[in-house]
């Protein structure tokens, strides 16, 4: 797949030129790519030795996120696809705040829509792939059970996954709870926020 320079772009203006940054589940390193040819140095973690091995130019990674301690602290802390919404959310924020330097920025995509209800989404594309919400149910207060199709070039892949709600009036309380605040949303939606540690 190529590049996303769209979320590369979005992070390159929030943060200095040059800035490094952590990635973490940078799978295989779509923005990662994009994130070098705007020159950031960049370290990309995934638990996926298959997926890292796909990223050329970064220093790779592999580790669950949550496990997580390098040790260093830099300028940028990445955390993409959702993953705020979908696994434990105080150990991805814990990592965040352990990896980001004294000014350092953590930036978060959170899912904005819903995945339940009326004006739930049912099918869309982005960069090339068609998405299809396969199935959508309750899976407890503020979460959906969710399992979407992904179509592109002829391939076709399923990913089920557990969403949790994180709405703007338990952000700051969220954050706080792993020594982070709320700076400023980056982007309409406000799915991307930055937060710098407390």
């Amino acid at each position: 797949m190529a590049p996303d320079e769209a979320r590369a772009a979005l992070v390159h203006a929030a943060v200095p030129a040059g800035t490094p940054v952590l990635e973490l589940g940078a799978g295989a390193g779509r923005v990662t790519r994009a994130l070098l040819a705007l020159g950031h140095p960049v370290t990309a973690v995934d638990d996926s030795a298959e997926m890292l091995a796909r990223i050329e130019g970064a220093r790779t990674v592999r580790s669950a996120i949550q496990d997580l301690d390098l040790g260093e602290r830099f300028g940028c802390v990445l955390l993409m696809s959702y993953l705020v919404n979908y696994g434990d959310r105080a150990a991805l924020l814990d990592a965040c705040r352990r990896h980001a330097a004294p000014g350092g920025l953590v930036l978060l995509q959170r899912e904005t829509r819903p995945w339940l209800g009326p004006d739930a989404p049912r099918a869309w594309s982005h960069d090339g792939v068609d998405f299809e919400v396969v199935r959508a149910e309750p899976a407890g207060p503020d979460a959906a059970a969710v399992t979407i199709e992904y179509r592109t070039g002829g391939r076709r892949w399923t990913h089920a996954f557990t969403s949790r709600r994180l709405g703007d009036d338990e952000l700051p309380d969220v954050l706080a709870e792993s020594g982070l605040r709320l700076v400023r949303f980056l982007d309409d939606d406000r799915a991307w926020v930055a937060a710098r540690p407390a």
